[in-house]
């Protein structure tokens, strides 16, 4: 008897594991309003969104970090990060971002550097606020379209409300998710940043369109068996992205800001989809399956 509780424990209490995703998906949603409301936006953005300066310094001998404590205290927002050989990890330079006009973080790198910055030793690059605002309101509309067109093709594919509508909630709930950590986190985003975002969708409705036809469209086997099936070729296929997703994060990590930026957004994100996918859409299409007896 024991044992055969043990069995049906899921099938017993499927219907209550979905608190959770509720609960998460509430608090994740007050605290991006709460988030909005003090910062005026979803996310904090870096210069490439905000607008403002970026200069490349090729100085393998920089202290980055002496660097970062000199010049934080007038540049409040400064970002350095350093630039490495791909192959050997060493330093070969530094970029630095700060809203601040060319002219006055260039004074200041020259003073601490002790150098004159040129066209051989330093790029500089400049963007104008309303420029970088446009852009980050294209990406944002890119991300709505993407989203908007992925529930439209849902719907289309299985035309039942309730079995779209779990793979809607499904993929929203990994963005929102995903966006209150990575503000928690406190990452400034970058225009990549919000480009794995939308790489995010997409990921994020693979599997839970692979559960919904299977338990929706295939006739053989018994639900148990059916979802029992998916959650096998589901977790491979997600799993695989996160482990693929993690080595190349480990290979890069000092190497590229803006890959790390992106392969840390989505492992967290796949991460979610796994919960979401096999927690809130597998009770929400159990649930449904069974009410409708198919």
């Amino acid at each position: 008897m024991e044992e055969e509780q043990k069995k049906n424990w899921y099938e017993l209490h499927y219907k209550h594991l979905l608190i959770l995703p509720i609960i998460l998906i509430l608090a994740s949603i007050i605290y991006l309003v709460q988030f909005s409301a003090e910062h005026g936006d979803l996310i904090l953005k870096d210069v490439s969104l905000t607008g403002g300066t970026t200069i490349t310094v090729f100085d393998e001998f920089a202290n980055i970090n002496n660097l970062r404590d000199a010049l934080s205290i007038d540049f409040p927002d400064l970002i350095i990060r350093g630039i490495s050989n791909i192959q050997t990890g060493k330093q070969q330079g530094f970029f630095v971002e700060t809203s601040a006009e060319v002219d006055q973080i260039r004074t200041a790198l020259e003073e601490y550097l002790s150098y004159s910055l040129n066209a051989e030793n330093s790029s500089i690059e400049f963007s104008g606020a309303s420029l970088s605002e446009g852009f980050y309101q294209q990406l944002k509309i890119a991300i709505l379209i993407a989203f908007v067109f992925m529930a439209i093709v849902v719907f289309l594919v299985f035309r039942t409300p309730i079995p779209s509508l779990a793979v809607i909630i499904s993929a929203f709930a990994d963005i929102i998710m995903t966006l209150a950590v990575i503000n928690l986190a406190g990452f400034r985003l970058s225009n990549a940043g919000i480009i794995a975002l939308l790489m995010l969708i997409g990921y994020s409705v693979d599997t839970d369109i692979l559960l919904t036809t299977r338990l929706l469209k295939t006739k053989q086997g018994s639900l148990n068996k059916k979802m029992t099936d998916t959650l096998k070729t589901g977790l491979t296929m997600t799993l695989t992205s996160i482990v693929a997703t993690a080595t190349a994060l480990i290979i890069i990590y000092n190497l590229s800001d803006v890959l790390r930026q992106m392969f840390t957004i989505l492992i967290i994100g796949l991460g979610f989809d796994l919960f979401n996918t096999w927690i809130t859409n597998a009770s929400i299409l159990r649930w449904y399956v069974e009410a409708k007896h198919i």
